[in-house]
């Protein structure tokens, strides 16, 4: 089990630290040092980085997420804070896939193409979500420390 939840917690603190880090310092920094062309082609760069290692950590989430279910016998025997948790990692998993398949894919192409005012919308739209994520996942932490020390 250790092993498992060792696994789970990287794949967290990969995820919600990659966010974190893209939309509270690189953001700003970004902002502040680099003109709009410079600055998408940049997003452009770290996206393509960025989503790799987010794609590899949902995938460790989900399996180590539902062997720990598995091996406490199933969600009918867990506590409500992992319902909750499960919850909300669909929900972030289910806004990545649209960043990735829609968001990222049209930004890419307006990059290449260098359309600058349709690449700084759609990078507007992927701010939002990532901002949502973030959100999200740092509330599933939350829900994760504080519901399993109350024995919720």
């Amino acid at each position: 089990m250790s092993f498992l939840k060792f696994f789970h917690v990287l794949a967290v603190v990969i995820w919600v630290g990659g966010m974190f880090f893209a939309y509270m310092i690189l953001r700003a920094a970004a902002a502040e040092i680099l003109q709009p062309p410079d600055r998408l082609r940049l997003w452009d760069n770290v996206f393509a980085r960025f989503f790799n290692w987010v794609w590899l950590s949902v995938i460790i989430l989900l399996i180590t997420g539902f062997c720990m279910v598995f091996l406490h016998g199933g969600l009918a025997h867990v506590s409500s804070h992992v319902h909750l948790m499960a919850l909300f990692g669909m929900g972030m998993v289910s806004i990545f896939i649209y960043v990735f398949f829609l968001s990222f894919r049209r930004f890419r192409l307006k990059v290449a193409s260098q359309d600058w005012p349709g690449s700084g919308a759609m990078l507007a739209t992927i701010r939002r979500l990532v901002g949502l994520n973030l959100v999200i996942g740092l509330s599933t932490i939350a829900t994760a420390v504080l519901g399993g020390a109350a024995g919720i």
